[in-house]
């Protein structure tokens, strides 16, 4: 992320001569600042940055010079332009895994490339509706809003596609005598209603953002929930239409279809979650309890991301700061205004200007700068610590501010600007939105599972349950940034997002298994066995799916700054899908019994649908009731 507004480049131009006899350093070499106005992470003024920066270059070398290039702007795009191949090859490697892994899955090469297109389609789609949807508006979207949306809608359109052509492969072995027409009607019904929960869940986490005070957050949030709604819309008709059209051929060239797959790796697991539950409890609590205990000393970092990166704009920073004090790169500005109708001169700001350079931390003052008609002026200042470094912010923040409000001329009106002032401000945006955001959206997500699950205390429970998932999650981040890797904290919208992604799209999983659990429940039989069953059909389905889910997001790392938000989601869809979904909810369940649906308990029915009396193994009440 980066702030809105003016973008630094400042070069340094030096001469190429090499006698023994040279001047000093201060008299080889020249800092220019130039200023391009726009944000660092819009392409089209990195395209600008990038023909300004190689027409200065062959000028200054056809003149005898060396140049240099660095700044907030040029840091972007040396890291963008090292991370391209990477995130080309990044991207071919998920779509070749996602592919792979339905292949490896349902046998088939038709169920494997069919539905991707589809879902290729979908997101098309819903790139228009965003940008339609920001027009109408008049909100902006943020230049990397468009490559997040697909990550997003990359993930949960295969999720929500694995949910229907596992249940669509059961309903038809369990069915064979079936149309497909009539197969897929009542998997899109029964299935289409977790998936309406879990995007709905997805949208209300993210629309919150739109009450957000940080511009990017405000505008981030809704793209996504548009974006999914237009998933969801997606995935309850051309995905189903898909299935009907295709029938049993979507898995050709594979004959599972005809016969009953035997016990395997999943209804094994299944079982021991039904007949251990208090063990598979305290093992995943333990674990997720570890991995939260990293977050004592958590510590919010408001820098860049990228001060040690390893770019041509890193190594011109620090030629520079080896003569001139570090701010240079990045000056923190002060513009003034002149409000009773007269003009500024410099002499009218000399006041202001020496009481700057009384401000400890404040390397050097640039004269003054008017613009054509002396109306407003910009007062640079150079402080002495890094300018993405937290001294720099609460300098600009504090020591700064305080001296331009006691020194500004009357008549006259002033503001403190420049990266560190922005980031300074940010920091206090995110602060009270994270006040706002977090109540708001489990609130919201807690009542969509009251509605979908028509219980008070499994709402509870699944809440619970992944509010210890985004712990962990957050807290392994910081263990392994903060503590072992030195940084100077997590990222400050690591929070933020995190808790959206992982507790709203690791709901998800949660509802499928939840939803399952509560249709096995209407069974005869003991509670214990229908969490094994619903646990067994759910497994492979939710397994693959996060898998998928989170390869999608662990192609950030090659998005500039977003290693951090990459490692994050990744893990937390992976501790969401396998250990909340697949281990803690079904373990609950089975300790808790029919009892967690309270007040409305699922009564099993004297005959049972010819799904479950086709492909349901038999309940083993003796033995799963004894344990534990």
């Amino acid at each position: 992320m980066g702030p809105p507004g003016h973008s630094t480049a400042p070069a340094t131009a030096g001469s190429n001569d090499s006698a023994t006899n040279s001047p000093p350093d201060e008299l080889r070499s020249r800092v220019l600042s130039v200023e391009l106005i726009g944000n660092r992470t819009d392409k089209g003024v990195q395209g600008v940055y990038r023909a300004f920066r190689d027409a200065a270059r062959t000028q200054f070398s056809e003149a005898g010079m060396r140049t240099g290039f660095t700044g907030s702007l040029a840091d972007t795009v040396d890291t963008t332009d090292s991370h391209e191949t990477a995130a080309k090859v990044g991207g071919a490697l998920l779509m070749g895994l996602i592919l792979l892994i339905n292949v490896l899955v349902f046998r088939s090469v038709l169920a494997a490339l069919l539905p991707l297109v589809a879902v290729a389609m979908i997101i098309g789609v819903a790139g228009g509706a965003v940008a339609g949807a920001a027009i109408l508006t008049g909100r902006k979207l943020d230049a990397g809003t468009p490559d997040l949306i697909s990550v997003v809608l990359l993930g949960i359109g295969i999720d929500y596609l694995l949910f229907l052509l596992f249940r669509f492969r059961e309903q038809l072995r369990a069915r064979p005598e079936q149309s497909a027409r009539e197969a897929a009607g009542q998997v899109s019904g029964r299935v289409g209603t977790a998936i309406t929960s879990a995007a709905l869940t997805i949208v209300a986490g993210f629309a919150t953002l739109g009450v957000a005070t940080f511009g990017q957050f405000r505008s981030l949030g809704p793209a996504i929930a548009v974006a999914v709604l237009v998933m969801l819309l997606g995935s309850l008709t051309l995905l189903p239409a898909l299935l009907a059209a295709a029938g049993r051929k979507m898995f050709w060239p594979s004959k599972a279809l005809g016969h009953e797959p035997d016990e395997g790796r999943a209804a094994r697991f299944a079982a021991q979650v039904a007949r251990r539950p208090m063990t598979m409890t305290f093992a995943s609590v333990a674990l997720l309890a570890a991995l939260a205990a990293g977050l004592i000393g958590i510590r919010m970092d408001y820098g860049q991301g990228n001060a040690a990166a390893k770019t041509p704009a890193a190594a011109t920073e620090t030629e520079i700061s080896r003569a001139l004090p570090a701010g240079v790169s990045d000056p923190t500005s002060v513009f003034v205004t002149a409000t009773d109708g007269g003009t500024l001169t410099a002499g009218r700001l000399d006041g202001l200007s020496r009481a700057l350079t009384q401000v400890k931390g404040v390397g050097q003052v640039a004269p003054t700068v008017l613009n054509k008609d002396h109306r407003a002026a910009r007062i640079d200042l150079y402080p002495t610590a890094d300018p993405q470094s937290q001294q720099a912010r609460d300098l600009a923040s504090g020591p700064v501010r305080a001296a331009v409000a006691q020194h500004t001329p009357a008549g006259t009106t002033a503001h403190v600007g420049g990266t560190a002032a922005i980031y300074a401000d940010i920091s206090t945006a995110v602060d009270h939105d994270l006040k706002i955001v977090f109540p708001v959206a489990a609130a919201l997500i807690a009542l969509i599972l009251l509605l979908l699950l028509r219980s008070l205390l499994a709402p509870v429970i699944l809440m619970l349950s992944v509010g210890l998932g985004f712990a962990a999650t957050l807290g392994a981040a910081t263990l392994l940034f903060q503590h072992v890797l030195g940084k100077p904290g997590v990222n400050f919208s690591l929070p933020l997002v995190l808790f959206l992604f992982v507790v709203a799209l690791g709901t998800d999983y949660n509802i499928l298994i939840s939803d399952r659990i509560r249709e096995e429940m209407q069974r005869p039989g003991p509670a214990r066995a229908a969490v094994a069953r619903a646990a067994q059909h759910t497994t492979p389905a939710i397994a693959t799916a996060g898998l998928v889910l989170a390869s999608s997001f662990a192609t950030l790392a090659t998005t500039p700054g977003n290693e951090q938000i990459a490692f994050a989601t990744t893990l937390g869809i992976l501790l969401s899908a396998l250990v909340l979904s697949l281990v803690l909810v079904p373990a609950l369940t089975a300790l808790l019994g029919r009892s967690i649906w309270w007040p409305v308990r699922p009564r099993p029915t004297k005959r049972s649908h010819p799904q479950h009396r086709a492909n349901a193994p038999a309940p083993e009440p003796d033995r799963v009731m004894m344990a534990d």
